[in-house]
C-alpha cells in the first residue's frame, strides 16, 4: 500500500435517494478513489494489452460511465473543481500551479465538499498525501479531519478520498505481468515505432501495479465489513500524460474512466453513456448523505434529470506551470469544439515537466524535424493553432481532422460557439487572457541558445517567468539536441521489467529568480 501515501484527492459516491435537511441514521460512507494522469485506458473499457481485473470487477459491480469528463486537464485545476463542485475558473483556480501567496479564499459561499461533509457529522480523511487545490484553504491538515476512517468514532459514517500516485510520470515496469509492445493499440495521432510503443505499453504496466493497490484498498474495505454501506468511485483526475493528453482539450486529456459502486441501490453491470462530469460526483454524494449546499453546485447529481437530458460538456485549460496559453472546449457526443484564445503560440512550446518526463516528445520532435511524421501526427508539432478547432467525433473519434473552415459545418460550429460563449459568459465568468498574460515583445524574436531551457536557466534574474511565462519559441530545441535527450531516454525505456534504472535527467529545475527578489 505505498504508493496510497504518494499523491492526492479522491472522486466518489452515488445515490437515489432524495435531499434531507436531517442526518441519516444510516447514511452511507464515501470512498473517492482517484488516479493521477489516466485515461480509460483499462481492460474493462476496451484498451489491448492490459489487465486491470480489480478495477474491472468494481465496474461490473456498479455503473461504468462511457462519457465522463474532467473540467481541466491537469491535476491542481481539475481536483479545486472536484473539491468544490464548481467549474475552475468560477472559483478564480484555473491557473496551474498557483504559489500559496497567490491563492485566495473561496467565492461566493463557497464551501469545500470534506467541510460540508464534517459540518454534517461524518469523519472526514485524506489517505494519501497531495491536495493540491488553487485556493484557501488547501492544506491536508485544514481540509481533512484524519488520515484514516480507522480515526473516527464508532459508528461515525466517513468521507475518505485517496488519490494513487503511481501512473503520474515517471511509469515503472510490471515484472508480475510486463506487456509486449505487439500486443498495445497506440492512437493514430502517434508514430507507430518500438520506442513509441514501449512507452505506452510502460505505462500500461504501471496502471497495472496500481490496479493492485486499489484492490488491495477495496479488500480492506470487505475485511472490515463496510463495503455494504459504502458507496466508492473510482475516476481519473484528467487525461493521460502523453503527447495531446494531460494539458490539452483533446479527448486524451479530459476523457476520464469513471465508475461507481452502491450496494442494493444501484443495480451492478450497468453501461452509462449520459454526458457526466467529474464535479456531478460531489452534487451526488451530497445527494446521498442528505447534505445541502450552500450555494447550488455546478455538477448535478448523477440521477438526475439534468445529467440524464445534458448536451454538452465544458473544459478549460489555461497557465501549465509557466507555460502561458488559454484554451477553452464544448463537446456533445457527436462534435468537439476548441476555442484556442492564444492561437499565435504553438501546442508544444516550452514546458519543462514534459520536457523532463515524456519519452515520446524526443522521439517525435526528431521524426518531425526530418519530415518522418504523417500529416497527422504533425500538426500537433505547427508553430502556431487555428483559433478554432472543430472535430466530427462520428468520423473522427481521434481528433486529428479540424473541419472548422468546412462550410457543412458552419451551423454546427455557429451553434457551439455561442453555447461556449453562454457558458464563459454566464457561468464561468471567464477573465479571458490580459495583455501581460500573452506577452507579446517581451522577449526576443528567436531563442539565442540551442534550448529554451538553457535560455530560461540563464535569464531568470531578468524575467519574472511566474508573471509573463516562459519564452514561447518553438522549437524549443535543435534537432542535434533533440537527438541528444532521445538517446538519453533509450536505455531508460527498454530496460527490461525487473530492472530499475534511474530515470535521465533530459532538463533543468529552471525558476524565476527575479520572483523571490521580490518579496524584499
Amino acid at each position: 500500500m505505498r504508493n496510497l501515501f504518494n499523491a492526492a484527492m479522491l472522486a466518489a459516491m452515488l445515490v437515489l435517494s432524495s435531499v434531507s435537511a436531517e442526518p441519516k441514521a444510516d447514511r452511507p460512507n464515501i470512498l473517492w478513489i482517484m488516479n493521477e494522469d489516466w485515461s480509460p485506458d483499462l481492460s474493462c473499457y476496451g484498451t489491448k494489452g492490459i489487465h486491470t481485473p480489480n478495477v474491472d470487477k468494481l465496474a461490473s459491480e456498479g455503473i461504468r460511465y462511457e462519457r465522463a469528463f474532467t473540467t481541466s486537464p491537469v491535476c491542481s485545476t481539475s481536483r479545486s473543481a472536484m473539491m468544490t463542485g464548481f467549474y475552475q475558473n468560477y472559483i478564480q483556480a484555473n491557473q496551474h500551479r498557483l504559489k500559496k501567496q497567490e491563492k485566495q479564499p473561496l467565492p461566493y459561499g463557497i464551501k469545500p465538499i470534506p467541510q460540508l461533509f464534517q459540518e454534517a457529522g461524518y469523519y472526514t480523511c485524506l489517505l494519501s498525501r497531495k491536495i493540491d487545490c488553487n485556493f484557501l484553504p488547501s492544506e491536508k491538515a485544514e481540509l481533512f479531519m484524519g488520515s484514516d476512517w480507522s480515526e473516527r468514532a464508532p459508528g461515525q459514517p466517513f468521507f475518505a478520498r485517496v488519490t494513487f500516485g503511481g501512473t503520474h510520470r515517471a511509469f515503472h515496469r510490471d515484472p508480475v505481468r510486463p506487456i509486449n509492445i505487439k500486443d498495445v493499440e497506440l492512437p493514430p495521432y502517434y508514430p507507430d515505432t518500438d520506442f513509441i510503443r514501449r512507452d505506452w505499453a510502460t505505462g500500461l504496466e504501471q496502471m497495472q501495479l496500481v490496479d493492485r493497490e486499489i484492490g488491495a484498498l477495496l479488500k480492506r474495505l470487505d475485511a472490515e465489513g463496510l463495503a455494504d454501506n459504502t458507496i466508492v468511485f473510482f475516476l481519473g483526475d484528467h487525461g493521460r500524460c502523453h503527447i495531446r493528453g494531460k494539458q490539452f482539450l483533446y479527448d486524451g486529456g479530459i476523457l476520464i474512466p469513471m465508475m461507481m459502486r452502491w450496494p442494493d441501490k444501484v443495480k451492478p453491470g450497468q453501461v452509462n453513456d449520459d454526458m457526466v462530469m467529474s464535479i456531478d460526483i460531489c452534487a451526488t454524494i451530497l445527494e446521498a448523505a442528505g447534505i445541502e449546499a450552500p450555494v447550488p453546485l455546478h455538477g448535478k447529481s448523477l440521477f438526475s434529470k439534468e445529467v440524464k437530458e445534458r448536451q454538452y460538456v465544458f473544459a478549460a485549460r489555461d497557465k501549465m506551470d509557466q507555460t502561458h496559453d488559454s484554451m477553452r472546449a464544448i463537446r456533445s457526443k457527436d462534435y468537439k469544439l476548441i476555442l484556442n484564445l492564444m492561437p499565435e503560440r504553438p501546442w508544444c512550446q516550452f514546458n519543462n515537466y514534459k520536457e523532463g518526463a515524456y519519452p515520446m516528445l524526443a522521439e517525435m520532435n526528431v521524426m518531425n524535424m526530418k519530415g518522418q511524421l504523417t500529416p497527422e501526427q504533425a500538426a500537433f508539432f505547427a508553430p502556431t493553432k487555428p483559433a478554432i478547432e472543430l472535430f466530427d467525433l462520428r468520423k473522427d473519434p481521434f481528433e486529428v481532422h479540424n473541419v472548422a473552415t468546412d462550410p457543412a459545418y458552419a451551423e454546427v460550429k455557429a451553434e457551439l460557439l455561442a453555447e461556449l460563449e453562454n457558458w464563459r459568459t454566464h457561468v464561468i465568468k471567464d477573465q479571458g487572457v490580459s495583455d501581460e498574460f500573452r506577452a507579446l515583445n517581451v522577449f526576443p524574436e528567436t531563442c539565442p541558445t540551442s534550448t529554451v531551457t538553457e535560455w530560461v536557466e540563464a535569464n531568470g534574474n531578468n524575467y519574472d517567468f511566474n508573471k509573463v511565462g516562459w519564452p514561447s519559441w518553438y522549437p524549443t530545441r535543435t534537432l542535434k539536441e533533440w537527438e541528444k535527450v532521445r538517446a538519453l531516454w533509450e536505455p531508460y525505456l527498454f530496460q527490461g521489467p525487473t530492472e530499475n534504472l534511474p530515470k535521465p535527467a533530459t532538463t533543468k529545475k529552471v525558476k524565476s529568480k527575479k520572483t523571490k527578489s521580490k518579496k524584499n
